[in-house]
């Protein structure tokens, strides 16, 4: 796989069970990358290797005065440079290919995750977990991916070494053959303590990080109830124990540094002092002592790469931990389904609940508990968090669906959509029938202020179009970012639409023009809007009481008003107290009179009431 190559057109499926598993998978996906890097690799750390047996042999060359031996060793000295600079040319771009492409990989398994997941990702993970594995987390897997070839290379590299010195010079050859195994596994003892103080720093950057944000977010918040220095100063004292966990984790390496500079130091003392020796007796010549040095001068170089390793692993292996608690996180469904990929309409059924969404109707859902609404609102859309009984589309199961068929069929908008960051013409450019232009979903969601709005904070932009919408669209109000998203939602234009809560942050003069441009647009589709707003109910062809589960009442809404005291309690926000109050009014054991409040029903029966007289 080459970078031009990218994105693969099937990452395939992670061993997720643990992250050394899931490094071990994404090394096995490279292999042809491995072994290329690994050839390079090969080829420059013997050449490095090669050049004190060149000086050597120059050097007894000199010695001997032997001008056709110099002039060899310059010819074989003038090609292993060659070999050096190309096979670091080719390592470097090999490596670096392995990086991406293991960084890419990643990347499109965990977009194909939450793609599949969709709104019941950040349920079981928090958003910027996510965020943390896609960008930090992905850099440093993509590390040990790369720099295991060019440890193996290295590590082959000091094997060979060793075993020519021994060949070369047994005498000198065996201390480097025994010292070098000892540097290289020194550091071991080291690397826990190293590993922890890593995921520590890791760890309080993690909560600094989210602290920051979280005070960012709030900011507005914050300043209005006098509480932003408090933050802050929770801020700085979060941001001092960084630095004080990254200064220990600092100390860790350098003295594993240190103590990989100062041992081959040592090794090169002890070889020049026996091989002195045994140059004073006779045993070895000049050359071979200077060969022999060299080696293990050189012999740092790829020593190197032994430490290089270990920080890779320790500092992937938490990353790779992250990634693979993300990426197995599996739907309640099969993506896949099981029947044919095509696009069912008619009837919206949910066997659980007994909900009934008739076809072409706005069908509003009335629950007490938010977190039921929302629950509902994705098994609707066939993105159920746990098996279960499947919703019908037209008789046809959703959780049998291909996944793209499904949410081709019903598109959910949950209670706190997202702006991406771009401009406005981006935001609506979606999937759509081409029934529905974005200024018709644009009046219907009733965004005339916001239009004003991007505009304004876009001097460049003279089209509204053009402006451009902040991350997560903070410069704008919630319910201004309700609104732009009910508008790239009603654009889409679906045979099934699934609204919840689509108006809570709005007033109720804009919800009440809101919720008549939604049904108006929205005619002959189907529409179902889990609400407990009386504006949006009383429009509704159909409204449905869920209580504990199950549907427990269906009419029109100034029906149920009257005659269900649980969706009254729920519409109105009525209180134990004065529900029982109403319910003693109709059996003759009502309170004073002067005890009686007024509800929301009655209003509505005085109104018509003046209507009527009129």
């Amino acid at each position: 796989m080459q970078i031009q190559e990218l994105p693969y057109k099937d990452p395939g499926v992670p061993d997720a069970r643990s992250g050394p598993r899931f490094l071990w998978w994404l090394g096995r996906n490279q292999l042809g990358g491995q072994f290329k890097a690994l050839a390079w690799g090969l080829l420059h750390f013997t050449s490095v290797a090669g050049l004190p047996f060149c000086v050597g042999f120059a050097i007894q060359a000199v010695v001997d005065r032997s001008g056709s031996r110099l002039a060899l060793a310059g010819v074989v000295m003038m090609v292993c440079g060659f070999t050096i600079a190309l096979g670091d040319t080719f390592l470097h771009r090999s490596a670096v290919t392995n990086w991406i492409t293991a960084a890419a990989r990643v990347q499109q398994l965990l977009a194909r995750k939450t793609a599949q997941l969709g709104s019941a990702l950040t349920r079981r993970v928090a958003a910027g977990e996510v965020v943390a594995v896609s960008t930090g987390d992905v850099e440093k897997i993509g590390w040990f991916v790369e720099a295991v070839s060019r440890f193996i290379a290295a590590a082959l590299t000091v094997v060979l070494v060793c075993v020519g010195l021994v060949v070369y010079q047994p005498a000198l050859g065996i201390v480097v053959a025994v010292g070098v195994p000892v540097l290289a596994l020194a550091v071991l003892p080291l690397l826990p303590r190293a590993t922890r103080r890593a995921d520590f720093q890791r760890e309080k950057a993690g909560r600094a990080t989210e602290l920051a944000s979280d005070t960012v977010a709030g900011l507005r918040v914050l300043r209005g109830i006098g509480g932003e220095d408090l933050f802050l100063d929770r801020y700085r004292r979060a941001s001092q124990e960084v630095r004080h966990a990254a200064v220990r984790s600092a100390r860790m390496w350098a003295l594993i540094s240190g103590i990989q500079v100062l041992l081959p130091g040592l090794l090169m003392i002890a070889v020049v002092w026996h091989g002195v020796g045994l140059a004073r007796e006779g045993r070895i010549t000049v050359g071979e002592l200077v060969t022999v040095y060299s080696a293990v001068m050189l012999l740092t170089y790829p020593l190197r790469h032994f430490e290089e390793i270990a920080m890779a692993y320790s500092f992937s292996r938490p990353s790779a931990k992250r990634a693979a608690r993300v990426l197995s996180l599996q739907r309640a469904t099969d993506t896949e389904g099981s029947r044919e990929a095509t696009v069912p309409t008619g009837d919206l059924y949910d066997p659980a609940t007994g909900l009934l969404a008739p076809a072409g109707c706005l069908t509003a859902v009335v629950c007490g508990d938010p977190d039921a609404a929302g629950r509902l609102a994705e098994r609707l859309g066939g993105h159920a968090p746990e098996e279960g009984t499947s919703v019908l589309l037209g008789g046809v199961p959703l959780d049998e669906l291909p996944l793209g068929s499904a949410r081709t069929a019903v598109l959910v908008q949950d209670k706190d959509p997202v702006l991406l960051s771009g401009t406005l013409r981006d935001l609506l450019d979606v999937p759509a029938s081409g029934q529905v232009t974005a200024e018709e979903a644009l009046t219907a969601a009733q965004c005339g202020d916001v239009l004003e709005a991007l505009v304004q904070g876009s001097l460049d932009a003279e089209d509204p179009m053009d402006a451009r919408i902040t991350e997560r669209g903070r410069s704008l109000s919630g319910g201004q970012r309700q609104r732009l998203a009910l508008a790239r939602s009603l654009i889409t234009d679906p045979n099934v639409l699934v609204l919840d809560e689509p108006t809570s942050a709005v007033d109720s003069h804009t919800e009440a023009r809101v919720a008549a441009g939604v049904r108006s647009l929205r005619t002959g589709n189907t529409t179902v809007v889990l609400t407990s707003s009386p504006l949006l109910l009383d429009l509704a062809d159909r409204v449905v009481l869920v209580h504990d589960g199950e549907v427990a009442a269906v009419g029109l809404h100034r029906d149920l008003i009257h005659r269900e005291s649980r969706y009254r309690a729920v519409v109105t926000r009525e209180t134990d107290e004065e529900t029982g109050e109403r319910d003693g009014e109709k059996t003759g054991l009502a309170g004073p009179p002067h005890d009686r409040r007024t509800t929301l029903g009655e209003v509505l029966d005085e109104l018509e009431e003046i209507e009527e007289t009129a």
